[in-house]
């Protein structure tokens, strides 16, 4: 096993050397920087080989239990884990997750396997749920966007690209529905013909979606197989409605399933719901032609909470809104929130009698701990203490993107974002050592309740210095980024003062 001590051939504890990190930045070669030329396209810089650092899975040796060795040799690992994990989180600024929480007081409930497997609304036989703690949450969220409790349904997903695979297959299906409505009553074979449109998946609907929405809307796509027409932006990452326009004109008899991004995963950018509503309402497509589904992993949480921002509500005629929870609320694991609309649902579940309860959502077995998390994060903070979260990470965000612009580094932020963007760095392994997230010439800051000033302030300092070494002696070119961000963020030698 490559480093990290193990246990020898002999069964013996091999010592774990001193300098070993679980999961630090392993020091192996990475590809080369791409040359500066626009016929060249930029190569994408993956991350390490995992195999590398894997910690082997060895059998227990007979006299394991008197010996202790190898509780032993997994106690230092883990311990050496942690220290690493916590030098990795001191490190962290390019991916939207709030680190900042403590579930101490949940740890008393680890000792069971909670599962919400089925209908949150409709128990199962298994009965280590916390069903009453989901449909808390859910109700928290339906209250934020505006819908009845009688009139939404929904469930908590495993993470935000589960809730766009379920909006998406919504919206799917119910455009199928519609579609083949016309032809059952045509020829008045309402059952049959009603159970094949309802269970085949036949791509009638058309997904729109901007081009810098998250891969997981793409990805959707290629599961349901459906046609995906992507929609061009604008310098800020927002969706560009005359393109949108131009092409719903080309396909006016489909129905069209649209994905309205609240925060676009690099930019940070949201799409101009009401615009997009008017637009298809312009050309004629009627509500019942139309879905669409509010992907608001990050921002959709923390738009409700910024002065003036307009409102993701279910007063407008939108079908489904998804929200990671992981994300700005902060959860040690993975998990997400999805709403649609109650009498959407109906066309999607089925009964299953092995569960005692209805089958709607995408995955089976569904994590029955993350409900509690959420629960307990809901009812500490509230209202209130997430409007002084969004407020904090606002300010710290143009704090961020002005320090940036006076140590002549271009720097982007949208209005209603707290993602700051800014030309990528030279250097991979100071990629890594932050943990950016990288896309072309730019990079990406989001600022989350645990990024303080320090923090920012501590990266920028090092990037200055490293900017002075990479642009010593003309070794490297400052990154022109007008074409990502726009002339006016780019402070670039062609750009700048402009």
């Amino acid at each position: 096993m490559v480093g990290s001590g193990h246990l020898g051939a002999n069964g013996t504890v091999e010592p774990l050397p001193e300098d070993f990190d679980a999961s630090a930045v392993i020091k192996e070669p990475v590809p080369p920087t791409v040359a500066e030329s626009e016929n060249v396209k930029r190569a994408i810089v993956l991350g390490k080989n995992v195999h590398t650092l894997c910690l082997e899975v060895t059998e227990p040796d007979a006299d394991d239990e008197i010996t202790g060795e190898r509780d032993a040799y997994m106690a230092s690992v883990l311990s050496k884990y942690k220290k690493s994990l916590t030098e990795r989180t001191k490190h962290h600024l390019g991916y939207p997750y709030n680190l900042d929480f403590d579930y101490g007081a949940l740890s008393q409930l680890q000792h069971f396997s909670i599962n919400n497997l089925g209908d949150p609304f409709i128990e199962s036989n298994y009965g280590v749920h916390s069903r009453q703690f989901e449909v808390g949450v859910l109700d928290w969220f339906a209250r934020l966007w505006e819908i009845e409790k009688d009139e939404y349904w929904g469930y908590m997903t495993n993470c935000g690209t589960e809730g766009n695979l379920h909006g998406i297959l919504v919206g799917l299906v119910l455009s199928l529905t519609l579609f083949n409505i016309l032809q059952i009553w045509k020829e008045h074979d309402y059952i049959v013909k009603y159970d094949i449109c309802r269970r085949e998946v036949l791509p009638d609907g058309i997904l729109y979606a901007s081009q810098e929405s998250h891969y997981s809307v793409f990805k959707a796509a290629r599961m349901y197989r459906m046609d995906c027409v992507k929609i061009a932006t604008l310098h800020t990452g927002e969706i560009d409605c005359n393109d949108f326009k131009a092409k719903l004109l080309l396909h006016k008899d489909k129905p069209a399933i649209v994905n309205v991004n609240i925060g676009t995963t690099v930019k940070g950018a949201v799409d101009d719901l009401d615009l997009v509503i008017k637009t298809l309402e312009d050309i004629g497509f009627s509500r019942d032609k139309f879905y669409i589904h509010c992907d608001g992993a990050l921002f959709g949480l923390m738009m409700p909470f910024v002065k003036l921002a307009p409102k993701v509500s279910f007063k407008k005629p939108i079908g489904s809104v998804s929200v990671s929870g992981h994300k700005f609320v902060g959860c040690p694991m993975p998990c997400g929130v999805q709403i649609t609309r109650l009498e959407h649902i109906n066309v999607l579940s089925n009964n299953v009698e092995y569960l005692a309860s209805r089958d709607a959502t995408i995955m089976g077995s569904r994590n029955g701990h993350a409900p509690i998390f959420l629960w307990y994060t809901l009812n500490r903070k509230g209202y209130r203490g997430f409007q002084k979260e969004v407020q904090k990470c606002l300010r710290n965000a143009h704090y961020f993107k002005d320090r940036l612009r006076e140590a002549g580094v271009g720097a982007m932020l949208n209005e209603l974002s707290s993602t700051v963007v800014f030309e990528r760095p030279h250097d991979e392994e100071f990629v890594r050592k932050w943990q950016l997230a990288c896309q072309g010439n730019i990079a990406h800051v989001v600022v989350m309740p645990n990024v303080t000033k320090g923090k920012l302030d501590d990266f920028l300092n090092e990037l200055v210095e490293k900017r002075a070494q990479w642009f010593k002696d003309g070794k490297f070119q400052q990154y022109c980024i007008a074409s990502e961000v726009g002339e006016t963020c780019c402070l670039c030698p062609l750009h700048k003062g402009k």
